[in-house]
């Protein structure tokens, strides 16, 4: 019974697991893809933003599966991160 988890919308994030194998990279419509082109790579900004997107698809999952303590966690990470990106566009504004 194998597992597959492929989030990152085309990131190449996703891991395939099968008992009593190790873990692999699952094949996305990224592998082609240069090191320089995976995400993180466009600057701080970038990065705030894609942080705040998984942390809120992981929050969702963790609430589904009833993980008080990560569903919370992780809705501080995305309050974190929205702050963040809000007090740095209120910057680049003035």
């Amino acid at each position: 019974m194998g597992v597959k988890f492929s989030w990152g919308r085309g990131f190449g994030w996703g891991l395939v697991t099968t008992p009593g194998r190790k873990r692999k990279r699952a094949a996305s419509a990224g592998a082609g893809r240069s090191r320089n082109d995976e995400p993180g790579e466009g600057g701080a900004d970038e990065a705030v933003a894609f942080i705040a997107e998984q942390a809120a698809a992981l929050r969702k999952l963790a609430e589904r599966h009833k993980l008080d303590v990560l569903h919370y966690l992780l809705g501080m990470t995305k309050l974190e991160a929205d702050e963040h990106l809000r007090l740095r566009s209120k910057r680049k504004l003035s």
